[in-house]
């Protein structure tokens, strides 16, 4: 096995110096190679301040953006997909709630609409409209929602068109059947129905970018927010790097403190630097911050797997039992349900005492990095006053 000494002698000159101050570093040296103490404190008071400064800058960022991808998800992403799905949901079953009301005839010309119809429109024009102000869109995301609202007010002037016309069987059906196709790609007729008791709405090739329909542009929406979604959870690549290289220096520091301790005590006849334990002390944090960081990643993964099931299997039949028993037993694919999960899980995806001191981990790496520098740096300049004083006398 190569050791650090025998590669020094064959690197690159820059690396090979680079591998003999991490030998040095790591290792004792052996009593003919010591380094005499003024140099030795002169590597030092560069050396800790700067792993410092690498731990605090590279675990500080990673953790930063994991806590901050937990903060995303639960205020951007979350209600943006709980908004998509209780609007595509409402609307369908405000479609058959104007069905089955305009098959009254004469009746629904002076009773109106039924109540469910006017509470699931109104419902879904609110969920737009939070989606709106969710902040997980783009622009053009944006722009395709404002068409989609746009198409859900057209759509309620057709309805309005097939109740005025009740009385004229061909203008309601025309009317309906233009309604439906601005909702669905795929209405198909009343006796087409799935087994959830609701007609097709969807082609079986599924939705894509060039749909038309109220129900497939909402579909194209929630695909690509989950896709953010789930590269949001997702460890990036800066993410592991920075993690990787804070541990790595860490490592590092740790060896190069206890080593500074054992110098101070051997050689300057110091028994305990104080200024440079409470400068470590900070450090004894970190194992904390880091099962913080796992828990929310956990979490973050969590709510992924959620998202997926609140675009693909939740359904208007599960949706319509909160009208019809809404003290009932609660679905577990119920869109509500799917959201409180989604709280919860992110609300125990993380240490409650640590909230708050993400921006602060930098921060207080470097005033550490600052309290060993000084220290150091005061304990070499004594000591050098000490020998110039000791060469004269």
């Amino acid at each position: 096995m190569t050791t650090p000494a025998r590669a020094a002698r064959t690197a690159p000159p820059l690396v090979g110096e680079l591998l003999r101050a991490l030998r040095r570093h790591l290792w004792p040296a052996p009593l003919s190679e010591r380094p005499r103490n003024r140099a030795y404190l002169r590597e030092r008071l560069v050396a800790l301040p700067v792993l410092t400064v690498v731990v605090a800058v590279a675990f500080g960022w990673a953790y930063g953006d994991v806590r901050a991808g937990s903060a995303e998800l639960r205020d951007s992403f979350a209600p943006a997909l709980v908004g998509l799905a209780e609007a595509e949901t409402s609307l369908r079953i405000a479609d058959r709630e104007a069905e089955e009301s305009l098959r009254a005839g004469e009746a629904v010309r002076l009773g109106g609409l039924s109540k469910r119809y006017s509470t699931r429109t109104t419902r879904a024009v609110q969920r737009l409209n939070l989606v709106a102000r969710s902040g997980a869109l783009t622009t053009a995301e944006r722009q395709e929602l404002d068409v989609v609202s746009g198409l859900v007010v057209d759509y309620g002037n057709w309805i309005t068109f097939a109740q005025n016309n009740v009385g004229d069987p061909a203008l309601r059906d025309a009317g309906l059947s233009y309604a439906r196709s601005m909702l669905c790609s795929a209405p198909g007729p009343a006796k087409e129905t799935a087994a959830d008791g609701y007609p097709p709405c969807r082609p079986d090739t599924g939705s894509d970018s060039d749909a038309t329909a109220v129900v497939d542009r909402i579909s194209t929406l929630e695909d690509r927010l989950r896709g953010r979604l789930a590269d949001r959870a997702a460890l990036g690549g800066g993410v592991l790097a920075a993690a990787a290289v804070a541990a790595l220096a860490l490592i590092l520091l740790a060896v190069g403190l206890w080593r500074t301790q054992l110098f101070l005590r051997h050689r300057l006849r110091l028994h305990v630097s104080v200024p440079l334990l409470a400068a470590a002390v900070p450090l004894l944090a970190l194992p904390f911050l880091t099962a913080d960081a796992v828990l929310a990643h956990r979490a973050q993964q969590r709510v992924v797997s959620t998202a997926d099931e609140l675009s693909a299997r939740t359904s208007p039949a599960v949706e319509s039992t909160i009208d019809e028993k809404p003290f009932g037993e609660r679905h577990p694919l119920l869109i509500q349900v799917l959201e409180e999960r989604v709280r919860h899980d992110l609300a125990e995806g993380r240490l409650s005492a640590l909230d708050g001191a993400a921006p602060w981990v930098t921060p207080t790496g470097l005033l550490c990095a600052a309290l060993m520098g000084g220290t150091l740096y005061a304990y070499r300049r004594e000591y050098v006053l000490i020998s110039r004083s000791g060469a004269t006398a």
